[in-house]
Parts: C-alpha cells; sequence; structure tokens
C-alpha cells in the first residue's frame, strides 16, 4: 500500500460479515461542520487520502454514511452515519481512525 501523504486516514472493516467495508462514504470535516475532505473506501476499507498533508490543531470529526453501506448489502442498520469526533494535538502526528462496523453496533480507536 503507497504511503499516505494525508495527515488523517480511516480503516473500516465489516465485523458482522468479516470483511473489509468497501463503498463507504467519509466526511471529515472542522468543528463547526464544515467540510474539509470526502473520499470512499477501497477494496480493503481503507482511505488513505482523506484530505491535507497538515491540519491546524484543533478538534474534527469523520462521518460514516453506514446506512448506505448497510442499504447496498440489503441489511437492515441501527445507525445511518457514525460521527467520530476526535482531537489533533500535534502536526507533525499521523492521525489514523479505524471503524469495526455491525449492523447494530460499532466502536473506534486511535490507529496507528
Amino acid at each position: 500500500m503507497p504511503e499516505s501523504t494525508s495527515h488523517v486516514t480511516a480503516h473500516v472493516l465489516d465485523a458482522a460479515r468479516g470483511v473489509p467495508a468497501r463503498g463507504v462514504s467519509i466526511v471529515l470535516s472542522d468543528v463547526h461542520g464544515t467540510p474539509v475532505a470526502d473520499a470512499v473506501t477501497d477494496e480493503q476499507g481503507r482511505v488513505a487520502a482523506l484530505g491535507p498533508s497538515e491540519l491546524e490543531p484543533g478538534v474534527y470529526r469523520l462521518t460514516f454514511a453506514t446506512g448506505a453501506y448497510f442499504a447496498a448489502q440489503h441489511t437492515e442498520c441501527f445507525h445511518p452515519e457514525v460521527l467520530v469526533t476526535f482531537e489533533i494535538t500535534a502536526s507533525d502526528q499521523h492521525y489514523h481512525i479505524p471503524l469495526l462496523l455491525s449492523p447494530f453496533a460499532f466502536t473506534t480507536y486511535r490507529g496507528s
């Protein structure tokens, strides 16, 4: 996989099916809700290019379009979207945000 040049990257795994979640739309926005970037997960459920190579320290949000993903799988889900709010405290660090997803639950953490 090529080295990312984005300050923020993401990875979505469909924990119910045991596969990467391909085709999940993700929007990166600032604390005010202004979109900074958007992308769609690839065949491995990854987004390596999600915004600029550097973001100012502050609070940001990733919005994952989980309802559309599950609708494409013909699967009912409880969360039509997942919103992950996080804080960038160091401009020299990379921020990777994995999302483990199932139709009725999710979890996330700061990855590497």
